[in-house]
């Protein structure tokens, strides 16, 4: 493929998907880890951890109702009451030290905390999940986590929010989450404070 048109497949594939790495690129574009390494030089797209970096300082809403260092993950992108994303990288400390797959509860963890934090309210908490574990989750590995508040239920003090989370194109949760607003946490007098979990 020529150098002009591989420059190109390049950008488009990035803008699509920022959290491409170097070696998923060099599957996608057949190409060496070098040629990407340098393609990226020439054409300014800084590595994935300056992408996150960047992506992370770019204008988004302050999460409300929890302390942003108890948020499970980096948050990357956040529309309260919208969408949110964050991004978890599993490491030694997640996983099974046998078999090197993440213990399934750091990735609940993330979705939860994800779940809570795109909520536009100064208490929210975890009234109900209904959730799927779709394939392991393994050492090394970057899991992308995106939430979709789909009803805000500012009526009856609660939101539907849905989230999935990914490894590249691949889904490995799926979790459907009621939150609890701050009137109905007053009202309902149950849930789980966020802060227990952790």
């Amino acid at each position: 493929m020529p150098k002009r048109q591989r420059h190109q497949q390049l950008s488009r594939l990035i803008e699509e998907n920022p959290f491409l790495t170097d070696r998923e690129l060099t599957r996608l574009l057949k190409v060496s880890i070098q040629t990407i390494r340098l393609d990226r030089l020439e054409l300014a797209i800084p590595e994935l951890r300056e992408r996150l970096k960047m992506m992370a300082e770019r204008s988004y809403d302050s999460v409300r109702s929890l302390p942003l260092h108890e948020v499970i993950g980096d948050i990357v992108d956040l529309q309260l009451d919208k969408s949110g994303i964050s991004l978890f990288e599993i490491r030694d400390e997640h996983v099974f030290s046998r078999t090197g797959i993440a213990r399934g509860h750091h990735v609940f963890a993330q979705a939860n905390s994800l779940a809570v934090a795109v909520i536009n309210d100064e208490v929210a908490l975890t009234a109900s999940a209904d959730i799927r574990f779709i394939r392991p989750a393994r050492l090394g590995e970057k899991c992308i986590a995106k939430a979709y508040v789909r009803s805000s239920g500012s009526q009856k003090g609660k939101a539907k929010v849905e989230v999935f989370t990914y490894v590249g194109d691949e889904m490995v949760f799926q979790g459907n989450f009621v939150i609890y607003r701050s009137a109905g946490v007053t009202e309902a007098g149950g849930g789980e404070a966020h802060e227990n979990r952790h």
